[in-house]
């Protein structure tokens, strides 16, 4: 093996591959623009919808309060809702948003007040709809000033205090600094963002040159080159790693970005906002990217030798199109609730980085389990580069017909 020819092999790719104008899109400009354009866009777009949903007076069916007229009276009086007439098909008007909810008053719920059997106030809404999930919470903070008044009228009646409603205030108070409740919230998104587009930055370039050489006839050319096979291949393996880590550090660049611009948007609520002051330090960016480094080598080396044994480009990307779904399953776990790292956990590659990078940005540094997932994949690495060695090295593969 030898440095200076791995180094020509790297050099000769790496021009080529930067002088494809869909390698800088791919790999700069997409990784670059796609998380400001998203997230920017679409959480503005979002605040302002929700923002009309909540502004607005829902209509709302009043069911069965013939004989409930101070409830009636009370909910007509509110200036959050629009009552409007019953209708048998109210069901139907929820379901098809001509209504955004309706309250069921229960027969007998004035005599129910005054006795021992409390009865209950229904309300129907139509649940994942935002605009009727907003009219029901309305309708609810009717019904509670309604009852909220009832218990007052009995309490001043009996020459009580008011404070009996309330006796006691609840309050939350968090005591976790906001780089670990942003890091907390987001950081299972970068670890995962980190994960996919490190193997989605390798696709193309390993594809390009191992079944692209083949379509364009060149593969032969260069197998002739008074190189060994061994410093061929690390060549080829070293300039898909640079782009699948380029794409990964772009990537994280363009999201920190992205947590800036919206955190700092004048559309976003403050108690939404807080949640994206994500504040990454320099040591929490290199343990990342130390713990990303093994994972891109075995993308690299994995997606090298797929793609070799495709005999065309679209051959290829038919054999590496199911590895993103391989890929997302287990970097996923790192979004998911409650799921944390254990000794087991820490042995499955992918997952455990997912995971790791999670604490890591909450700013928890379990050194055992980084240190034993470090060793863990650079074990799965280098076992996946040794089989595309080996793979280079076979007529039978480099040739298939």
């Amino acid at each position: 093996m030898s440095v200076r020819n791995i180094g020509i092999v790297y050099r000769k790719e790496l021009t080529e591959w930067l002088r494809d104008r869909r390698t800088l899109i791919s790999t700069v400009l997409v990784p670059l623009l796609a998380f400001p354009i998203l997230m920017v866009g679409m959480t503005s777009l979002m605040a302002v919808m929700m923002s009309k949903a909540e502004k607005e007076v829902p209509k709302v069916m009043v069911i069965h309060g013939e004989n409930s007229p101070e409830l009636v009276a009370a909910l007509h009086a509110s200036k959050d809702l629009e009552i409007v007439p019953y209708a048998d098909d109210w069901k139907d008007q929820i379901s098809n948003k001509e209504i955004r909810a309706a309250v069921e008053i229960p027969s007998g719920f004035d005599a129910s007040l005054n006795g021992k059997s409390p009865l209950t106030v229904q309300i129907h809404y139509y649940q994942g709809e935002v605009k009727s999930e907003y009219g029901a919470g309305h309708v609810e903070d009717s019904l509670k000033s309604f009852r909220d008044e009832f218990v007052k009228k009995i309490l001043e009646a009996k020459n009580l205090p008011d404070s009996l409603i309330s006796p006691f205030r609840l309050e939350r108070h968090n005591v976790a600094p906001p780089e670990k409740v942003s890091g907390a919230a987001l950081g299972g998104l970068l670890g995962y963002m980190v994960i996919l587009l490190s193997m989605t930055g390798a696709i193309y370039p390993a594809i390009d040159l191992t079944a692209g050489e083949k379509e364009r006839g060149t593969m032969e050319t260069i197998l002739s080159s008074p190189l060994s096979r061994v410093d061929l291949v690390l060549g080829k393996f070293f300039l898909v790693l640079s782009a699948s880590l380029a794409t990964a550090i772009l990537s994280i660049i363009s999201m920190g970005a992205s947590f800036y611009l919206v955190g700092h948007s004048s559309a976003m609520a403050k108690k939404d906002a807080a949640v994206f002051q994500l504040h990454i330090g320099v040591p929490t960016v290199l343990s990342v990217f130390l713990m990303a480094l093994p994972l891109a080598v075995l993308f690299a080396a994995v997606l090298l030798t797929i793609a070799l044994f495709a005999k065309s480009y679209k051959e290829a990307q038919s054999y590496l199109t199911p590895m993103t779904f391989i890929v997302v399953i287990p970097a996923v776990a790192s979004l998911l609730p409650g799921f944390d790292l254990t000794p087991k956990l820490a042995l499955i590659p992918i997952l455990s980085t997912s995971l790791v990078c999670k604490e890591i940005v909450a700013g928890t540094f379990h050194w055992n389990y980084i240190l034993l997932i470090l060793l863990s994949s650079s074990v799965y690495a280098a076992a996946a580069l040794f089989i595309a060695v080996k793979m280079f090295q076979r007529e039978s593969v480099l040739f298939r017909s």
